[in-house]
């Protein structure tokens, strides 16, 4: 008789429906004293539960996930605000609960229903979760966790370019020199995915915001006394200037003689990835075949100490292109 009576097994979407159920209770509660047992045991069930999210989207040890299961936990997950209370309660949940939580949100970006990113239309809708998400950096407890789902959900362009054109931009100078290394590492991570990944969009951010931008670039990131700070940028430099979509951008910036000057002073710099780094921006003012009067008067003047410079600059180990680069460089220098 007993096998008549077995509860039958959770769907996903039963899985979700407990989990909303659980959180909008821990929402409604969380700050109530009178009903500890009760709310630790509703607390102990929904790590429960968010680990059974994650075991059904990431698969266990002994098997893969399987897509139905996920496309059906993925429309429940989405058809109310699951996502919204998740990130909301996230940091009244355990450390363990809070890294499984993060698993499952990174993934569920990345889920398709008939063909569509599910997750990409429900922040279309729901913005303001990108504030929180951002506005994270301020809180250690959960800094890490808000930043990881970050950049997850800017893998969609419309969400990246909505971080891009918001006033939380300005944060991010705040957040890559914060004191705590891991927050300021992941601040920096952030930072650099929304300035590489959406090319079109990237381009159209910097052109729009050439001025303030780079004024605090230059002035906080690339003239920071912290070396890895400082290291980061003229490398994220680099990489957006060199990048065929931000050729606008990088005439402009490589037609302006304070800029040429940060550089200049980077190359002097006591640390040769530094150096290094600064080299592959400063070749950039060198191969302008437009260059500004300004421009070449600072070259010019600075020539013979450029030359010497350049005499002595190798790299540890053999690179041609460096080698082939640092001749031209010499050779349009001498050329003024």
């Amino acid at each position: 008789m007993k096998g008549l009576f077995k509860s039958k097994p959770r769907t996903p979407a039963d899985v979700v429906r407990q989990t909303r159920e659980l959180l909008v209770f821990l929402d409604l509660h969380s700050g109530s004293r009178g009903g500890d047992a009760k709310r630790e045991e509703k607390m102990v069930e929904l790590s429960k539960n968010i680990r059974e999210l994650k075991s059904i989207l990431y698969g266990n040890g002994e098997s893969e996930p399987v897509t139905e299961a996920c496309v059906q936990l993925t429309q429940e997950f989405f058809r109310e605000n699951t996502l919204r209370l998740l990130i909301i309660c996230l940091p009244k949940l355990n450390l363990e609960t809070r890294k499984d939580a993060t698993q499952v949100v990174a993934n569920l970006q990345r889920q398709q229903v008939s063909s569509k990113i599910v997750a990409s239309e429900y922040l279309e809708l729901n913005k303001d979760l990108l504030d929180t998400l951002i506005s994270g950096y301020d809180n250690m407890d959960i800094a890490l966790h808000y930043g990881s789902m970050l950049r997850e959900c800017i893998r969609h362009q419309s969400i990246a370019r909505y971080v891009l054109e918001s006033e939380h931009m300005k944060k991010f100078f705040d957040y890559i020199q914060l004191p705590n290394f891991d927050i300021a590492s992941d601040a920096s991570a952030t930072f650099k995915e929304l300035l590489t990944r959406h090319k079109a969009t990237v381009a159209e951010f910097l052109s729009k915001n050439y001025d303030w931008f780079f004024s605090e670039f230059n002035s906080r990131l690339l003239s920071s006394t912290n070396y890895l700070t400082k290291r980061q940028a003229i490398k994220l430099l680099g990489d957006m200037l060199l990048d065929r979509s931000n050729s606008a951008v990088m005439i402009h910036y490589v037609s302006s003689k304070d800029n040429l000057m940060i550089l200049m002073n980077l190359l002097r710099d006591s640390s040769k990835n530094i150096q290094i780094e600064a080299f592959h921006v400063f070749k950039l003012f060198a191969a302008n075949k437009n260059k500004p009067t300004e421009v070449i008067n600072i070259l010019v003047t600075n020539r013979s100490k450029l030359l010497r410079f350049f005499a002595g600059f190798k790299i540890d180990k053999e690179d041609e292109q460096f080698e082939a680069d640092k001749e031209q460089v010499i050779k349009e220098i001498c050329a003024l």
